[in-house]
């Protein structure tokens, strides 16, 4: 009797089909969803970075409590860096959070907002080309206006030092003499007892050979007419506008390198979040 029922319950067994349990395959790309995630981890933190560093050169200049120092809004340097970074650090956030928490509406953002910031650049690269002496002219206003306040700023005064003496290594927009126009170097203020009438900051003058400590004197009284020393071993000469068209034609090949390795990355990404957001459909598709 006890091997008859045996029997039969292994008959029972056999015919009914046993279950099987298995986890349904996901449409999501963990691939594709961690490689957007930290592509723009990087970015977040790197804007979240440049919009600090614009905040406190802001705070280090009093500007919050004193916004009549802003001489020139458009050329502030800390004012270009939270902005810069601010931007960075929306469009990163967007990225890094609508791919980990695998939220479509985020991944849009994202994604349209690299398309409006490729085409921006597009539109500015096309109608820098067009607009040629244009671009010039701003150029050269721009440039006017950091001389012109050139101990008003200390932020615009660094990038101004950084660009005549590291940079470009020039003097002025057309040359020395455009220092003229700013107050402490106008050849006027000698009779103010300005010790710099007449000169130029220490970014015009050319390094010596084997120099350590950098004389911040060394253009003093190069602009008077009886200065009897030799103007070109001594400053440069040349004008920061000539040699920023140099300066172009000489590493154009690098510069448009890296403005379609940013236009390709842009791509990339638009195309990622797009075929992130189809496999979250896709896989909200299955639940329903």
């Amino acid at each position: 009797m006890k091997l008859f029922r045996e029997i039969c319950f292994r008959a029972v067994e056999m015919m009914i089909p046993a279950r099987k349990y298995r986890r349904d395959r996901s449409e999501i790309s963990c691939c594709l969803k961690y490689l957007i995630f930290g592509f723009n981890v990087i970015f977040w933190f790197f804007g979240g970075g440049t919009m600090a560093i614009g905040v406190w050169a802001w705070t280090e200049k009093d500007t919050f409590n004193n916004l009549n120092r802003l001489t020139n809004v458009a050329l502030d340097p800390a004012l270009i860096l939270i902005v810069v970074g601010s931007i960075t650090f929306m469009i990163g956030f967007t990225g890094c959070v609508g791919a980990l928490r695998e939220n479509t509406c985020l991944l849009a953002t994202y994604a349209i907002s690299l398309a409006v910031l490729l085409l921006l650049e597009m539109s500015a690269g096309i109608l820098g080309f067009i607009f040629k002496e244009w671009i010039k002219q701003q150029a050269a206003s721009g440039f006017q206006a950091f001389i012109v306040h050139y101990r008003d700023d200390p932020d615009q005064q660094n990038l101004i030092d950084w660009i005549q003496e590291q940079w470009l290594e020039c003097c002025g927009i057309e040359g020395p003499k455009d220092w003229e126009r700013n107050i402490y170097f106008n050849c006027s203020s000698i009779e103010v007892g300005s010790r710099e009438a007449c000169g130029v900051p220490f970014s015009c003058c050319k390094r010596l050979p084997n120099e350590v400590i950098r004389n911040n004197q060394c253009g003093y009284d190069v602009r008077k007419a009886d200065y009897d020393g030799d103007l070109s071993s001594i400053i440069f000469e040349r004008g920061c506008l000539r040699a920023g068209e140099e300066w172009m034609e000489v590493n154009l090949v690098p510069v448009a390198g890296v403005m379609v390795a940013v236009a390709i990355l842009q791509i990339l990404g638009i195309c990622f979040a797009q075929n992130l957001r189809a496999d979250i459909f896709a896989q909200k598709a299955k639940w329903h």
